[in-house]
């Protein structure tokens, strides 16, 4: 299988690149390697997957149209993965032109590549955020999802509008898969497990928003691509039982599904913490915050559509998650614990 997986050298499309080589796929990985955050980290990905004969690195930013054209004309691939995006809540409220330029632009772009190269399926990364205002839990695909907190969740939402217009006018496959703050080895820096870990060994103190009282479905990376290469090979098909007199928000007429990637077990932020506290033989001073602008309180995924469908079972309790995180940590910045 021929496959695009953007966002390459990223946290998730890291790891989604390394598993699909590892059953033999051919991986063309994209990436625009922005300094959002640390790019030497990006790079040390890039390096491992690289070793790979069955690798190929393009260094492209999705919003530029041409460029894209031209690579999907070329290519001819079978199926894409787009997991590139500009992420983070709280840096959109700062830069809200790269939350568009990436999350909907580089979206459109790669709609218009699998449209006009017959690719077989699209799987889209969306987020949890989308859920913003909805309090009903564990929240559900099945759910309507129109009061964003965030504009970055606004250009999530966004981008699942798109996807489902193009399978629509187009009979394109596409499954978006919204994701449960996800943590792990050669995670995001901006991430609050790798905040934390870094000032606890620092000996600074973690800033803990709305005091604490934040619950969260942590999933580990590793559960997040089972759920991404299921999804990828369970090709989306229209739901014959869709009527617009009951609009279901997770289906369509269209060859179009959206899925929530959880853990199914919410974990509380202050647990979370304690937890990180015994892996690193530290006790973190915290400075408690009110809830910050953007964020939502909690989170909690009902992923039995993709149970049903594809058999995905998170198997990664928290506790072992963390462990991995911290002895990848370690290893990688040549920590003394």
């Amino acid at each position: 299988m021929k496959t695009l997986v953007t966002g390459a050298a990223g946290f998730i499309g890291f790891h989604t690149a390394r598993a699909l080589l590892e059953r033999g796929d051919e991986i063309v990985g994209l990436d625009n390697l922005n300094e959002y955050y640390d790019v030497t980290l990006k790079q040390a990905r890039l390096d491992i997957l690289t070793k790979q004969p069955s690798f190929r690195f393009v260094h492209l930013d999705l919003a530029d149209r041409d460029a894209i054209a031209k690579l999907f004309a070329a290519e001819k691939f079978e199926r894409v993965v787009h997991l590139g995006a500009q992420a983070g809540v709280r840096y959109s409220i700062e830069n809200p032109f790269a939350y568009v330029d990436s999350n909907m632009l580089g979206t459109l772009t790669v709609l218009e590549g699998c449209r006009h190269n017959s690719v077989e399926h699209l799987v889209y990364a969306s987020t949890s955020s989308v859920y913003g205002a909805n309090t009903k839990m564990p929240f559900s695909v099945h759910q309507n999802v129109d009061h964003p907190l965030s504009l970055y969740a606004a250009t999530k939402k966004s981008a699942e509008l798109m996807a489902h217009a193009y399978a629509s006018l187009y009979g394109l496959p596409v499954t978006g898969l919204r994701f449960f703050t996800v943590y792990g080895p050669f995670g995001r820096p901006d991430m609050a497990l790798f905040v934390f870990t870094k000032k606890i060994l620092n000996g600074e103190p973690i800033d803990v928003f709305n005091f604490g009282n934040h619950r969260r479905d942590f999933t580990y990376v590793g559960d997040i691509v089972e759920g991404i290469v299921g999804a990828s090979d369970h090709v989306a098909q229209p739901n014959t039982d869709w009527t617009g007199d009951t609009p279901d928000p997770g289906t369509s007429q269209a060859p179009y599904r959206l899925y929530n990637i959880g853990n199914q077990r919410p974990v509380d932020l202050l647990r979370y913490i304690e937890l990180l506290e015994e892996c690193l033989g530290r006790e973190a001073e915290k400075n408690m915050l009110p809830l910050q602008l953007g964020d939502v309180p909690d989170t909690w995924a009902d992923v039995e559509d993709l149970v049903t469908d594809v058999g995905y079972r998170p198997e990664t309790p928290v506790e072992e998650g963390i462990k991995r995180f911290v002895e990848w940590y370690v290893d990688y910045y040549q920590v003394t614990l």
